[in-house]
């Protein structure tokens, strides 16, 4: 199952998905990593899905990478007599801590800590921003506010604060009990919703403790003015551009896009952007130019993975998106151009032997034309750092632990193979040559270069490299 691209796609399982069948179609088809959408899926649901993931990863003998999306805190209105209510421009309007249900003049907020982070100034969006009111007074219970955008107000409508910085945890009760549900059933990423400070990830590094990589979704702005203290904690980024297109005006989502995905490059840390890629074909076959455009700009830029959400989820062409996507990064990745953008964004190598390693395995492999850049790793680091450098030949990840080559399903460029570590160098050099023979990366004749820490199985030393030569023996002659 060797893919011929190095961008990874990341498919949303739903109702249009969530069969054994179309699971296995959609790994065929191309996907690196199942996300599954705690907003819409019980435990119960959640623990089928894995296992049904986990039987196509058994049969395909190709580690198969699980994200569970966490619902994150929903801030909400109150209910209204009559169910709604219509606001005008130029109203004023008050939310209050009082439970009786609304009318055109106001509306309970069941959120004090709500209040207590607005001032005077700051907005509100309404259901995804459709109507936007601007607080011209705030106390502990009661705002005032001026309708800037009016519309219909009905019941439990969502709340979105882009300018306040909420003091309210990134993860509710019903997001822990989720987490612990995940974990048990052996996920792999966990995506955190609604960060919006450094200490949401440390919240949820306490409880994950190691048993899954936490990526932390970027849809709010006061997460991306705090982006570098964010990443610094987490093990990976989503761009999740529906929420920040509600949150920020929509002409910077694209440049915060850009923003991110360098800053994963940078950090060695992967991103994955999400949300619309290929959105017209939840209904048709083809999707449009603009979509295809997009899908390809993000790989232009070097994202780790591009996301399909209600495309695969609940789509009536769930294999074809996937198709259609995996076709846009071959393509992509063919393209003249394609090589001068990732080496133009290429970082400097920090002042680490582990870096140092990794960038000269890129510089050799690539003076050398060699077959691929194998690396030997325990915990992952080895492969993040070189996908890292974004070499041109295949990266094969040999790892004795299947729960990193499942992380590592959504890094660029990597292709995990999991295996026993190795004894001795000669062993390293030797099973190399063997596994890029025989997963199709190298021909007999042709020459790899290996990556790997000494002494073997300690995380983060990768500490040395070697130029082997595909020989009879690794072909079984």
């Amino acid at each position: 199952m060797r893919r011929l691209r190095r961008a990874k796609i990341v498919a949303t399982l739903g109702p249009a998905s969530g069969s054994p069948d179309m699971m296995a179609k959609l790994f065929a088809a191309g996907v690196d990593v199942f996300r599954i959408n705690m907003s819409h899926t019980s435990q119960d649901r959640l623990r089928e899905l894995v296992a049904a993931i986990r039987a196509i990863e058994r049969d395909s003998g190709r580690p198969i990478g699980v994200l569970v999306d966490l619902q994150g805190p929903k801030l909400r209105l109150g209910t209204f007599a009559g169910g709604s209510a219509m606001v005008k421009r130029g109203d004023e309007f008050v939310l209050d801590s009082d439970s009786a249900p609304g009318d055109t003049t106001r509306a309970f907020l069941p959120h004090p800590e709500i209040f207590a982070a607005m001032q005077p100034g700051h907005a509100l969006l309404i259901d995804d921003g459709k109507v936007k009111l601007t607080v011209t007074q705030a106390d502990a219970k009661r705002m005032v506010a001026r309708v800037e955008v009016g519309g219909k107000l009905s019941d439990r409508k969502g709340v979105s604060l882009p300018d306040s910085t909420v003091p309210v945890s990134a993860l509710a009760e019903k997001d822990r009990s989720d987490l612990e549900a995940a974990l048990e059933a052996g996920i792999d990423w966990v995506a955190l919703s609604f960060v919006q400070r450094p200490e949401d990830i440390a919240e949820a590094k306490k409880i994950t403790r190691g048993r899954a990589a936490v990526m932390a979704k970027i849809e709010k702005p006061q997460a991306v003015k705090r982006l570098d203290d964010i990443m610094d904690l987490a093990d990976g980024l989503m761009v999740a551009r529906g929420d920040l297109g509600v949150e920020m005006p929509l002409e910077k989502v694209p440049g915060v896009q850009k923003q991110m995905t360098r800053l994963g490059r940078a950090t060695g840390k992967p991103v994955v952007v999400a949300t619309q890629m290929l959105e017209s074909m939840i209904a048709a076959p083809v999707p449009t130019r603009a979509e295809v455009s997009d899908v390809a700009t993000a790989i232009f830029e070097g994202a780790d993975a591009v996301m399909l959400s209600a495309e695969s989820a609940a789509g009536q062409y769930p294999a074809e998106a996937v198709a259609t996507m995996n076709r846009i990064a071959e393509e992509v990745e063919r393209d003249p151009t394609y090589r001068g953008i990732l080496d133009a964004q290429r970082a400097a190598p920090e002042a680490t032997g582990a870096d140092a390693i990794a960038d000269a395995a890129r510089q050799i492999a690539d003076t050398l034309d060699l077959a691929a850049v194998i690396c030997w790793t325990s915990s992952g680091s080895t492969a993040l750092r070189v996908a890292r450098e974004r070499p041109r030949p295949p990266i094969v990840a040999l790892s004795p632990n299947l729960a990193t080559g499942r992380r590592l399903a959504v890094v660029w460029g990597v292709h995990c193979v999991v295996t026993e570590d190795a004894h001795d160098v000669d062993d390293m050099v030797d099973r190399a040559c063997r596994i890029a023979f025989k997963e199709g990366f190298a021909r007999q004749g042709q020459r790899v270069i290996v990556v790997a820490g000494v002494p073997f199985g300690t995380p983060g030393a990768t500490n040395m490299l070697r130029i082997a030569y595909v020989g009879a023996e690794a072909v079984g002659d």
